[in-house]
């Protein structure tokens, strides 16, 4: 009976704003396109999942939105695990000061974040306008609105996520065992492939999850800083919603995304199964 008053709490929140916010998004993705307000009529057409299939363009933004996060999670795991490797090996007071500056972007606004980096990359920016000044180029390089613009964007933005569960993980890794493979000739690489890697895979393979699901529904950083062929979910998304007005189909979109990133969050709960 106690362990169900302490759960009451915990399993409201979940059906006031997770629950009844899928279900009225699947009741929405079922209804029929209506010019009145709100644009949608209810009944059990399904048009927007029809749409789905039969228009090309929206299995395209999908599919580019889900190489976009993954690229964007590969890039957070590779920068992630030398940060996390340094500052679980750091002294405790300078252990403080380096979570500190980890986090220290989420203590300003997302979108002074984006600002940022379009100053940046911009045609008269810091880095175009360092590059003139040294005579390295004479023209300024292209840089904004490009995929790799948008990838730096989405990997300063979300690399925390992959960082704080690698550090985590390498908290409770016993020291002993990389400097014994060293102590038998191992050189840095192979210890961190034969020692490291395999006891940190589950904590990698969520701080994959925790970057991956976020970035497949970005919308603010490849709209302000990716190319304009980049025509992602989350673009595609508020083009239905605002500019389009065709909710049926937006929803069912949104839907469609949500099904997808759960087969990876299924995949992760029987990694964590395993004995």
């Amino acid at each position: 009976m106690t362990r169900r008053l302490l759960l009451a709490p915990v399993a409201a929140w979940l059906l006031v704003f997770v629950a009844a916010p899928a279900a009225i998004l699947l009741a929405i993705a079922l209804a029929e396109a209506d010019p009145g307000v709100p644009p949608f009529r209810l009944a059990l057409a399904a048009a927007g999942f029809s749409m789905l299939v039969a228009d090309a363009y929206y299995l395209d933004a999908l599919l580019s939105a889900l190489g976009v996060a993954a690229m964007t999670a590969l890039l957070c795991l590779a920068l992630g695990y030398p940060m996390a490797i340094g500052i679980a090996r750091a002294a405790p007071r300078r252990r403080v000061l380096l979570l500190a500056a980890l986090m220290l972007p989420f203590w300003t606004g997302f979108l002074l974040r984006v600002g940022a980096w379009i100053g940046l990359l911009r045609d008269e920016g810091w880095i175009n306008g360092m590059l003139r000044a040294a005579g390295i180029i004479e023209a300024p390089l292209p840089l904004l609105y490009t995929d790799g613009a948008m990838l730096a964007g989405m990997v300063h933005a979300y690399l925390p996520f992959a960082v704080l569960p690698l550090f985590a993980a390498l908290l409770r890794l016993d020291p002993t065992l990389a400097e014994a493979a060293a102590d038998l000739g191992a050189r840095p690489p192979v210890v961190f492939l034969t020692v490291t890697l395999p006891a940190t895979l589950p904590a990698a393979t969520a701080g994959f999850l925790l970057v991956f699901i976020p970035a497949a529904g970005e919308f603010v950083i490849p709209e302000l800083m990716g190319p304009p062929e980049a025509q992602l979910v989350g673009r595609v998304l508020w083009q239905e919603f605002f500019q389009n007005r065709d909710w049926p189909v937006a929803a069912a979109l949104a839907v469609a995304l949500l099904a997808l990133l759960l087969v990876p969050i299924r995949l992760f709960q029987r990694i964590e199964a395993r004995p």
